[in-house]
């Protein structure tokens, strides 16, 4: 156990790399009292702490030439490229000498380094991506959001318990309210892998949970946790994404359409800003990867050193709370649950 939390962060991952990794890591060490560990090519990551000021700052930097491309297949990764920044990153945490890492690198070749060098939580079935998202009231979790496209119940399950002791120790929700998305509120709505996913929550006393919900509930703030497969969860999260997208475009279209319109826009700039705020991907950093024996984050690959600041600070905090702790207690006490909805499949 490290006296204060160790984040391995791989420093080539990204479109950007070295160049917002390092500063965005060095600044989350500095502002919350951690270490970093920089994996990558030496000199290009010496060049940007050469820019950097670094009194006081814990760190260290572990040197390879090998990087992970974005293209390239996770199985590809794993069998043949054992000194990739991120393998490493990830043998750290396997070794103890790191708590978690950081990556805005390949998210396929980060989940299944993570998965298969650093394991899985004893009981955890499928480790499950989660991404933190704004909505018109507080930030809610959706997961799964793509590290698993087909799913079972049991798996569907042990995802709400994970990130219900997610919710309580990263966005400090007293008692998450969990839905489960489906096409109806109404329960017997959905496919058969949902309706019985349905009838483990409703079995489960620690944990509270609503019900089924739609997609239009997603940005409402009426829940706190959404659980999904990877595959619905990926669609759902991409949507949202190119939607905001376009929303912004539009506006910023019909703002400039006309000089009343532009001066409305001076008036309301504080506004705007405040706005773009709540729905920047930066503000939450990345998505953790719940289920591993040490936190992993994936970070999108356009990030810039503000996210890899705020996903250090996540994994940072995820490590100080203890939060597999609370992972591994809410796992072992529905042993019987999950292997209920195991053995309905068989």
């Amino acid at each position: 156990m490290h006296s204060i939390p160790v984040i391995a962060v791989d420093a080539m991952g990204g479109d950007i790399g070295p160049s917002v990794n390092v500063p965005g890591a060095i600044k989350a060490a500095r502002t919350f009292g951690i270490k970093v560990i920089l994996v990558g090519n030496e000199k290009l990551i010496n060049a940007e702490l050469d820019r950097l000021p670094l009194t006081g700052v814990a760190y260290e930097v572990v040197h390879t030439d090998e990087v992970a491309g974005m293209d390239e297949k996770p199985s590809d990764i794993l069998r043949r490229k054992k000194n990739a920044s991120i393998q490493i990153a990830c043998r750290l945490v396997k070794e103890g000498k790191a708590d978690g890492i950081v990556s805005a690198g390949n998210s396929g070749a980060t989940v299944a380094c993570g998965m298969f060098i650093i394991g899985r939580i004893a009981g955890v079935e499928r480790p499950a991506l989660a991404s933190v998202m704004p909505t018109e009231k507080h930030p809610i979790v959706l997961l799964d959001v793509g590290a698993n496209v087909d799913c079972k119940p049991q798996h569907l399950f042990q995802f709400g318990l994970m990130a219900n002791a997610f919710a309580k120790d990263l966005l400090e929700y007293d008692s998450p309210r969990i839905g489960l998305l489906s096409i109806g509120e109404e329960e017997g709505k959905g496919n058969t892998q949902v309706k019985e996913a349905y009838d483990l929550f409703k079995l489960a006393n620690d944990i509270n949970f609503l019900g089924n919900v739609e997609g239009r509930d997603l940005f409402t703030g009426q829940v706190d946790v959404v659980v999904c497969d990877g595959f619905v969860g990926n669609v759902a999260l991409k949507l949202s994404e190119g939607l905001s997208t376009s929303m912004g475009r539009l506006l910023k279209r019909q703002l400039m359409s006309s000089t009343i319109a532009k001066i409305g826009t001076l008036l309301a700039k504080k506004a705007f800003k405040k706005f773009a705020k709540i729905v920047d991907y930066a503000e939450y950093g990345g998505a953790p990867v719940l289920g591993l024996k040490g936190i992993a984050i994936v970070c999108h690959g356009a990030s810039n050193d503000k996210a890899i600041f705020n996903a250090v600070k996540m994994a940072s905090t995820f490590v100080r709370k203890k939060t597999n702790e609370r992972l591994v207690e809410a796992i072992s006490a529905n042993e019987e649950l999950t292997s209920f909805g195991r053995a309905i499949k068989n």
